[in-house]
Order: structure tokens, then C-alpha cells, then sequence
């Protein structure tokens, strides 16, 4: 339960930042461009929690660089090791400070620098966003979270990852913290798109893609979801064939964090359903008529931070295109269809496979 309150107070301050934002849309419709007080609340917010994590990021990769001093690393592992820490695993996080300091600065510098009007204005000659609209502003500076996540797991190490998570969830546990992390993403991208500021449920939903489908487009969807997972199997064999092999830290951490969910039908289940609520709806409903198929895709990558920058990652990238052409051929819900069936089939392989091997 302590977890699902934890991703619910981690999503707040951002989902109240879109929610301002929104408010700030709707007086600059409404009124011309005139400048909103809500505007600048979201701006604020934004500014102070990314100032923030800019702050911790230089603080942590400043400690990191004087621990590197045999003189100031000495009383640090003293320390640690009263707390029962092993020597080792200390210096491997002490190591990895500056790496975890600059993933949290950087970006969150990034994300700061994309609020500046000058620099909306270049980007929307290159994306579909409207330079002076406070959604698209707090939308391009928010992907920095995205780079932000990838860059921290990095800077850690997929091998240290995977060892510090090892055991800490059961899958019961994972369905409900799966299913809170997705719930939540679909609400924020309904707020994201003006629900209930500007449009309707139903307004919200349309603009989302998020509406009934045909049969062909159910069949579509199912379909494309498992020709999907042929082609990448496909895919990493040829890979394998030439040398390509997985990467050992991807796997160890991919098993760590989705294999309670892979013993279990309503695992897989959660799996497949929790993942098309939540990603495609922010993903291809929110994100990809503003930020365009290409871009929307390599972030969509890009979430997937337990893969890294691996083989793995451009698989997710060219899953993420199929998605995002689904959403733009015919809508969101059809893509839901794909990736929801996408991820129940790699679960079942597994989870068939693991009766095969255990029996």
C-alpha cells in the first residue's frame, strides 16, 4: 500500500503543474494573449522542482568527486559500515555519484531552458506545438523526465539496479503498483488535454483517440500486436546471429522488475491491460499529435530505462512506431488493442515456457 501512495504523491506536483497550465489556456483563448496568473504558477512550480533537482544533482556530484579523495572515502565507508553496508557496495555508490549527480542536473537544466519562449518558438519549427500555449511549454519541458529516468538508471548501473531490487515486491504487490503507475498516467493525460478545464470527458476522450472502434480496427489491433512480437523475435535472432547478444544487466533487471508479474495469469494480465491504459494514452492520445510519430516513438523508447541504450531500446522504438501509426491511421484505441496484446503474448511465452521447463 506504501507503494501505491508513493506513485500517486510522485505524480501529484505534475499532474497539478499540467492542471494550471490548462487553466492559463483556457484565460489565453478566452481572453487573447494576454498573460495569465496561472501560467506563471505553473511555470513556478516547474521552476522550483526542477531547481531542485538540479541542486541535489550538483550536490551529489560534488560529494562524488571528493569521495574520490582516499582521505574523505575512508570515514565514509567507517560510516557505512556501522550501518552494516558492505565495503564494496559502498565504493561502487560512491563511484557512480557524479554519473547519478549530472543525470539529475542536466536535464532538469534542459527542461528549465524549454520554458524559454525563444525556445519554443525553434522547436515548433521542427514540432507541431504552438509556441505561446502553457500545456505545449509544460509538455516539452516534462520529457526531460524521460531523459532525466533513463540517465539516473544509467549513471547507477542496470547490474547495481537489479541487485537493490531484487526481492523487494511480491507479484501481488507489482499488480497493484502496476496498476496505480498506469491509472494515474491516464488521468494526467486527460488533465494534460484539458479535462475538466477546457473540454468535457467526452471532449477529452475524443481528442485522447480514446474512442469505440470497429471490428476491423479490434482485428487490426490484435493483429499488428502479434505480428509485433514475431518481428522482434525475429529481429533478436538476427541480432544473436551476428554477435548481437542481450545484454546480461538488461536481462537480470528486466527479470527483477517484471518476472513476479510473469508467474501468474492476472500478472500477465496486468501486464498487458495496465500498460495500454496508461502509456498510450498519454504517449499516442497526448503526446503524439503535439510532439509527432518520430519524436513520441524515442521517447516511448526511452521510458523503457531498464533496457538502457541497448538493442532493446531500438525494439521498443520500432514497437512504439507501429503504435504510433495505429493512433494515426485509426486511434488510440486500436493501438491500445496492439500493445496490450503485445505484452500478453510475451507474457505467455514466458510464463508457458517456465511450465514447459519446471514440468
Amino acid at each position: 500500500m506504501s507503494q501505491v501512495f508513493s506513485v500517486l504523491v510522485t505524480f501529484l506536483p505534475f499532474i497539478a503543474i499540467i492542471f494550471l497550465a490548462n487553466l492559463a489556456e483556457r484565460d489565453r483563448l478566452r481572453e487573447g494573449a494576454g498573460r495569465s496568473p496561472m501560467a506563471f504558477l505553473a511555470y513556478l512550480m516547474l521552476v522550483l522542482i526542477y531547481g531542485f533537482m538540479a541542486l541535489v544533482g550538483i550536490t551529489l556530484q560534488g560529494v562524488g568527486l571528493m569521495a574520490r579523495n582516499p582521505g574523505a572515502q575512508a570515514p565514509l565507508l567507517e560510516l557505512y559500515a556501522q550501518w552494516g553496508i558492505q565495503a564494496e557496495e559502498m565504493e561502487g555508490l560512491l563511484s557512480s555519484l557524479p554519473a547519478v549527480g549530472m543525470a539529475l542536473w542536466i536535464p532538469a537544466l534542459v527542461g528549465l531552458f524549454l520554458l524559454l519562449p525563444g525556445v519554443r518558438r525553434g522547436v515548433a519549427r521542427l514540432l507541431p506545438l504552438d509556441p505561446e500555449s502553457p500545456v505545449h511549454a509544460v509538455a516539452l519541458a516534462f520529457t526531460m523526465l524521460v531523459v532525466m529516468n533513463l540517465a539516473f538508471t544509467l549513471g547507477i548501473g542496470l547490474d547495481t539496479l537489479s541487485r537493490a531490487l531484487a526481492a523487494e515486491e511480491t507479484g501481488q504487490e507489482m499488480i497493484g503498483v502496476l496498476w496505480a503507475q498506469q491509472a494515474t498516467m491516464a488521468f494526467w493525460g486527460l488533465v494534460g488535454v484539458g479535462w475538466p478545464v477546457r473540454r468535457s470527458l467526452g471532449q477529452a476522450l475524443e481528442r485522447l483517440g480514446v474512442v469505440p472502434m470497429t471490428w476491423r480496427q479490434l482485428g487490426l489491433g490484435a493483429g499488428l500486436g502479434l505480428a509485433s512480437v514475431v518481428g522482434v523475435a525475429g529481429l533478436e535472432a538476427a541480432a544473436s546471429a551476428v554477435g548481437l547478444a542481450p545484454s546480461p544487466d538488461v536481462e537480470s533487471l528486466t527479470e527483477v522488475l517484471l518476472g513476479p508479474l510473469l508467474t501468474s495469469i492476472p500478472g500477465i494480465l496486468t501486464l498487458g491491460l495496465s500498460a495500454a491504459l496508461g502509456e498510450e494514452t498519454v504517449f499516442r492520445g497526448a503526446l503524439q499529435p503535439r510532439f509527432g510519430l518520430v519524436f513520441t516513438s524515442g521517447l516511448f523508447a526511452l521510458t523503457h530505462s531498464n533496457y538502457g541504450i541497448t538493442l532493446s531500446t531500438g525494439l521498443v522504438f520500432l514497437v512504439g512506431m507501429v503504435f504510433g501509426w495505429l493512433r494515426r491511421r485509426h486511434n488510440t484505441s486500436t493501438a491500445m488493442v496492439a500493445h496490450a496484446v503485445y505484452n500478453m503474448t510475451l507474457g505467455s511465452v514466458v510464463y508457458i515456457y517456465s511450465l514447459v521447463q519446471g514440468g
